[in-house]
């Protein structure tokens, strides 16, 4: 579904990524993992539009999606849960969903996509009138997630979902992560937990200094050769 080919990307005269490629097949969930400062954040600004790529080219559906503004993400049915939740913490639980179905051809399906939500996050259907800034951190991660479905992508990119969280809620939120890749959506995951990463997903990537260092099947990884190259022992 998503083919990133040979990308540059950095920050004015700083270049981060140095000739990233990766694929990303339909229906599967695809872990990128690598320490603080890999580049794994900027990555995922590049495929959404954030930052311009200085080489290199990003397909979807083999059409080519680098140059598309972020604002037009939804119409080709990607999104993005961003890292730290990024709510609107003076607007209410369900004003913030139905924001995810901005776009004009997502708004006929905002009651379904609703209470499936709530279905799917019986607790932000109890808190549907209160405010995302009270919300406890856990809860403002399923309303991220939650907002990020509305559009009903077929491209769901996640970074760093279970940061800050208690076991128990990481917990939740993987299973969250297995029913959707179950539903047959397309997922690109960046996690700190290596673990639940791994467990959860069908391919993964290892990201260090900006470069792909280790592409391998989820099924055939080995967890401490991975953590060796991890931290480069």
């Amino acid at each position: 579904m998503l083919d990133v080919s040979n990308v540059r990307v950095g920050y004015g005269a700083i270049n981060v990524l140095w000739d990233v490629s990766l694929h990303v097949a339909p229906g599967k969930l695809t872990t990128l993992i690598g320490p603080t400062g890999a580049g794994k954040t900027t990555l995922l600004r590049a495929i959404m539009g954030l930052l311009p790529l200085t080489a290199g080219g990003i397909n979807l559906r083999g059409k080519p999606l680098n140059g598309l503004p972020t604002w037009k993400m939804p119409d080709v049915s990607v999104a993005m849960i961003p890292e730290g939740r990024m709510t609107f913490k003076d607007m209410s639980v369900e004003e913030n969903l139905t924001m995810g179905a901005f776009p004009k051809a997502h708004r006929a399906k905002l009651a379904v996509n609703l209470e499936r939500s709530y279905a799917m996050f019986p607790r932000l259907g109890e808190r549907r009138k209160q405010l995302a800034g009270s919300l406890s951190g856990g809860e403002a991660q399923m309303l991220a997630m939650a907002r990020g479905l509305m559009a009903d992508p077929q491209l769901l990119i996640i970074d760093e979902p279970s940061l800050g969280l208690s076991p128990l809620l990481v917990n939740e939120l993987f299973d969250i992560l297995i029913r959707l890749k179950q539903d047959g959506r397309t997922i690109v995951l960046v996690e700190q937990n290596t673990h639940r990463a791994v467990a959860v997903a069908d391919h993964v990537y290892l990201m260090q200094s900006g470069k792909i260092i280790h592409s391998q099947a989820a099924a055939d990884v080995n967890l401490d050769q991975l953590h060796d190259l991890y931290f480069a022992r």
